[in-house]
């Protein structure tokens, strides 16, 4: 299987993994990663948790303001929403594993508030080498990418969600990979209707990958 790109050199977290990665020894030093701009405005770097012994991975865009104040993934309303799909389709989040794609928030200020940006190719590519580290060291059965940047980072190319959902794809981390909507994406829907069927797509798609993982119709 290919291998995805890891980023330019000198703009990659590639430095400050450590030797003979761990889980706990890479949540540790993701805290002093350089290696891209993002870590000068966030609070903290945001690594994934979750089981070791995951079968399913689920693989976000980036922590959001709630994830970096409080330092754990898909802790905010996009993970709020996201428990209640898990719930809504079988799946037990505290037998998954989340993490993101990058692991600094990134945003710009309005007044007190701190809105999210959407990180750029290189920042995505720079901060790949954690996310190749964290699925090398999990081997799990399937891997669920949330939304268009973690399909990128996971796939190493750029890719469509809808030219891709509703099967499972072949990658460099995993043979079952998966890419479906992201929470935020669902939260901003324009009317309610809107969002309660994208709700539901996303429910049904998490219903599929179940299936997939247990081997059950």
């Amino acid at each position: 299987m290919k291998k995805p790109k890891t980023g330019k050199p000198g703009l990659t977290a590639e430095p400050f993994i450590p030797e003979k990665p761990t889980l706990p020894k890479m949540a540790r030093a993701v805290q002093d990663c350089k290696g891209c701009s993002l870590y000068k405005n966030a609070t903290q770097g945001v690594f994934g948790e979750g089981p070791r012994t995951a079968d399913l991975v689920l693989v976000g865009e980036q922590p959001g303001n709630e994830e970096d104040l409080e330092g754990h993934p898909f802790v905010g309303p996009s993970g709020r929403l996201l428990d209640e799909m898990l719930e809504a389709a079988g799946l037990d989040r505290s037998r998954i594993y989340v993490t993101n794609a990058v692991k600094h928030f990134k945003f710009e200020r309005s007044g007190k508030r701190r809105l999210h940006q959407k990180p750029a190719p290189a920042e995505i590519n720079a901060c790949h080498p954690w996310l190749d580290r964290e699925l090398a060291l999990l081997s799990p059965k399937i891997v669920v990418c949330l939304g268009a940047t973690a399909a990128r980072s996971v796939f190493g190319r750029v890719v469509t969600i809808t030219s891709l959902r509703g099967s499972f794809h072949e990658t460099a981390h995993c043979a079952l990979t998966y890419v479906t909507l992201h929470p935020s994406a669902l939260l901003r829907a324009p009317n309610p209707a809107a969002r309660d069927k994208a709700i539901a797509s996303v429910i049904d798609d998490f219903i599929l990958i179940r299936k997939k993982l247990t081997g059950k119709k």
